[in-house]
């Protein structure tokens, strides 16, 4: 390649396709596949609830538990064997994060899920999973003018056994990215610096955040208002960001001839960068000037890893004689590169005992970030020992 060649390319502005706009037409068209169950033709990221791929999720999530990563501990306690964190089941299926099929070319943005998990999924589970299109709905487009929320249901469920071990609802929200630019909502956000100082106190912080482990916590001595200990994530990096990559395996990350074979099944899927070659919209998680292009100040993180946070906020407080049964959470805003955020939780509820010999408790969850917002939000069930 010429030095003029590389030059002109360094030159070339982000491209983002203005065409990119919500019609009539395309909506009737997904509206049509509601209650269809999905199918892709990639492979899933994982198969198997292997010890790889349970302790790359603990790691790339921050997750402490030792009922994840060592097999020692993990025999001697309840379960008797590794078991995989709450929200690894993400990796089973890219559209366990809501499938967002249809309007090609309209900017998709992850908005929640709804997690139930029916009992824990133990090391060495083969995993399959199903999809069903649920529900499409038109919101107030403050962000992105006109904009949609996308849901799906997927079950989980281990080979050579008939019932699912979770289900989740996701759903992301579809966004036009001409019209997101325009409105600038982000426009003016501070973005986080630390100095060193700052650093050792959030290393002190960490040091101080314990699982409960194989202590108990029982259902008797809970009482509504109590607040669960706070846990850090972050300040938030790409390298975080390519980490939990590693994890979960992403929705449109190839590489080589895989990439353009993929962008030829799906056309409207490349989006020009700076040098001119096509990047998968994921690529906002690491590329700023990209995310720019979709009205964001800087790149951020992946929704389900917040999900994945504040699970580990409940297991930490719930030790590993309880058992999380529920988890909603919605992504409020933005986590940009920089910022930090602690999870809270709060006890809003404590429910009768049933004859199963378990309480329940209901929290409210949330993250918080380094300027005040509330980036997550939600609420959780968790089922407790009873003295």
């Amino acid at each position: 390649m010429s030095t003029a060649r590389i030059l002109t390319m360094k030159k070339r502005k982000s491209h983002v396709s203005e065409a990119a706009i919500i019609t009539d037409a395309e909506l009737a068209r997904l509206r049509s596949k509601l209650g269809e169950v999905v199918h892709v033709s990639e492979q899933p990221y994982l198969t198997e609830a292997n010890r790889d791929a349970i302790r790359r999720w603990a790691l790339a999530t921050g997750d402490r538990n030792k009922l994840y990563v060592d097999e020692d501990y993990a025999v001697k306690s309840p379960h008797g064997s590794i078991i995989a964190p709450p929200c690894l089941p993400y990796a089973f299926s890219r559209l366990s994060i809501g499938y967002r099929g249809g309007l090609p070319g309209v900017h998709s943005m992850f908005g929640g899920s709804h997690w139930k998990w029916f009992e824990p999924l133990t090391v060495g589970s083969t995993v399959t999973s199903e999809t069903r299109f649920t529900d499409l709905i038109e919101l107030d487009g403050r962000f992105a003018g006109r904009m949609f929320k996308q849901l799906s249901r997927t079950d989980f469920t281990a080979v050579g056994s008939d019932k699912p071990f979770a289900q989740v609802q996701g759903w992301g929200m579809r966004t036009e990215r001409q019209t997101a630019r325009k409105k600038d909502k982000y426009g003016g956000t501070s973005l986080a610096r630390y100095t060193p100082d700052d650093i050792a106190e959030l290393a002190e912080e960490y040091a101080r955040e314990k699982p409960l482990g194989d202590e108990f916590r029982y259902w008797d001595d809970v009482k509504v208002g109590d607040a669960i200990p706070t846990i850090i994530r972050g300040p938030y990096t790409a390298t975080i960001a390519v980490s939990f990559e590693q994890a979960w395996g992403g929705l449109f990350v190839h590489a080589h001839g895989n990439w353009f074979d993929y962008m030829k099944a799906h056309p409207a899927i490349g989006i020009a960068n700076e040098y001119g070659i096509p990047e998968p919209p994921e690529a906002v998680h690491w590329d700023s000037k990209l995310a720019q292009s979709v009205g964001v100040p800087e790149a951020y993180d992946y929704g389900p890893e917040r999900i994945s946070w504040l699970s580990s906020l409940v297991t930490n407080w719930i030790g590993d004689h309880g058992f999380l049964e529920e988890l909603y959470c919605e992504i409020r805003g933005f986590n940009l590169i920089g910022d930090l955020s602690r999870g809270h939780g709060e006890v809003v509820e404590v429910m009768p005992p049933d004859e199963s010999g378990y309480g329940r408790v209901r929290l409210n969850v949330w993250i918080q970030n380094q300027r005040g917002d509330k980036t997550t939000k939600g609420w959780a069930i968790a089922r407790l020992p009873i003295k």
